[in-house]
Parts: C-alpha cells; structure tokens; sequence
C-alpha cells in the first residue's frame, strides 16, 4: 500500500492506492502537519490518534508525504522520524508542499513553470522542468506569507480594530466571528496554530466579495505577492506561465488575473487541491 500525503498547517489529507493506482480508501484527513510548528509528540498523536490510518499501519510500504514546513532539514528529519516510527516498514519520502503544487499543477512533468501556493501560508518557486529553485526562503506567517489565508486574517482583523472596513462589512465581521480582544489574543499567544487560527478568518472574504473593499483588500495582498516573491523570477516570466495551487488562490481567480495583468504575467493553471494531482503524478509513475 502506498499512502499519498498533502498536508498543510491547517489539513492533512491521506489517499492510499496499491501498486497498480487502484484507491483502497476513501481520502482521509487528520489535523494539518507542519513539523516547523509542531513537536515531535503532536505530530505523533496527530498521526497515531487517526484509526483509519493506524488500520493500515503494517500494509503500508511507501509514503509519500508533501507538507508546508518541510522546506528545511531540521523539521523534515523530525517528520520523516516520526513517520518511520508509526509506519515500520515503509519507505518514507518527505518533501515541501511546493512540489506537491509543481506536480499537481504542470501540464506536463518537464514543464518548466513558477509555481505558487497560497493557502494557509504562501510561498513561490520556479520548476525548471527538472528540479525546483526557491529564491526566498520562508520565515513563515510572522514575517512572510504575503496573501495566504493568515495574512488576509491578520490583515481583516487590523483593519476592524482600526476602524478601516466599511460599517457594513465590520458589521458581518462581528457578527460571523468573536472579535473580543481577549479571545484573539488568547488564540494567538496561549494556543498552537496562531497562523490556521487567522487563516478561518479568510473565509469571510470569500463570502463577501460583492463588496469593493474586499476586492481591494484581495488585490492588495497579491501584489505584494507579486513583488516579493513572484518578480524574483523576472527572467524565467518571460518565457513560462505561473501557476496556483491553494484555497486562498482558487477563490481569488478574478483578482489574481486582474493584477496579474498589470505586471504582464502569464497565469497558467488553478489547483484548489494538490492531493488530486498528486495521486495521478504518482500512478503516472509507479
């Protein structure tokens, strides 16, 4: 049994196929994954509280795991210790939740394509059709992660507290979430996750997008997406298209295309889920 995993800091999905690509389960999903955040013992009782997967615990033979914070060394060996510890005899193969956006959004595996998340958190990188090259290195939600889902949070609540959402929208806004100060604080500063935490409220913007500041608001977290992250690979724009992987970007289609637009980028292809691409790349090539 091979078991495919595409895990951000909020949601971790799991399909499993045999050998030949036949699905043996239906998807199924645990806490997000993110050893950059997470401790060894929260990543094992994430994984091991799951009956569905510790079912299969002595079947699995090969795991293939896609995950934000994996980009660097450090987190990645914890994970993949942990995997290992949990699945005895499988093969464990960690890598950054980039690649799984580079092969779940290609036309094909050599095409050579900036490939761009925007979930949870956000990054960027360019596939040369062989291997992946990443600019900047993430310093996660605190410093980064310009128009991911905690940046848009971070970004509504601030401009609740300040006074800048119009009357309408800040009443929707207080209706829909608890704003109390105390709670929020509480959420960021006492409790694990503070990034998925403002990620839930991203949501509201999706359900208001009727509304000009919102648009704006969208519009303003990509281009400093773009400047920062997308414009590193000014060279390589001119001749190979950007793709998006990711909710926050999946809803965003319109606006992205618009300021896309603007700085005269080829936008290529929308992949809400990573997890459906991943499974094909990897019947593909079994």
């Amino acid at each position: 049994m091979i078991l495919i995993t595409d895990s951000g800091s909020t949601k971790c999905d799991w399909i499993a196929i045999d050998h030949t690509g036949k699905r043996l389960a239906e998807k199924i999903r645990t806490k997000g994954l993110n050893p950059a955040i997470l401790t060894e013992d929260e990543l094992k009782t994430i994984i091991g509280g799951s009956d569905e997967l510790m079912r299969y615990k002595s079947e699995v033979t090969h795991i293939f795991f896609y995950g934000a914070g994996c980009g660097t060394e450090k987190p990645r060996t914890m994970l993949t210790h942990v995997l290992q510890f949990l699945f005895p005899v499988a093969k464990i193969d960690v890598q950054e939740d980039t690649m799984a956006a580079v092969r779940a959004s290609l036309n094909h595996n050599d095409e050579a394509a900036v490939v761009c998340i925007m979930g949870t958190g956000s990054n960027c990188s360019y596939f040369d059709g062989k291997k992946l090259h990443q600019r900047v290195k993430s310093l996660g939600y605190t410093l980064m992660d310009e128009a991911s889902g905690n940046f848009y949070g971070k970004e509504l609540i601030r401009d609740y507290y300040f006074n800048l959402m119009p009357a309408t929208i800040k009443l929707a806004f207080e209706h829909k979430y608890n704003l109390d100060a105390d709670f929020i604080k509480y959420n960021l500063y006492k409790q694990p996750n503070p990034n998925a935490y403002l990620a839930n409220f991203a949501e509201f913007m999706f359900l208001n997008k009727d509304s000009e500041y919102i648009r704006d608001l969208i519009k303003r977290g990509f281009r400093m997406f773009t400047e920062h992250m997308i414009l590193q690979y000014k060279e390589e724009l001119t001749t190979c298209p950007v793709h998006f992987a990711g909710s926050i970007a999946y809803f965003s289609q319109e606006e992205i295309m618009e300021v896309a637009q603007e700085y005269g980028i080829n936008v290529g292809n929308f992949v809400r889920r990573p997890i459906d691409g991943l499974v094909d790349y990897h019947i593909n090539n079994i």
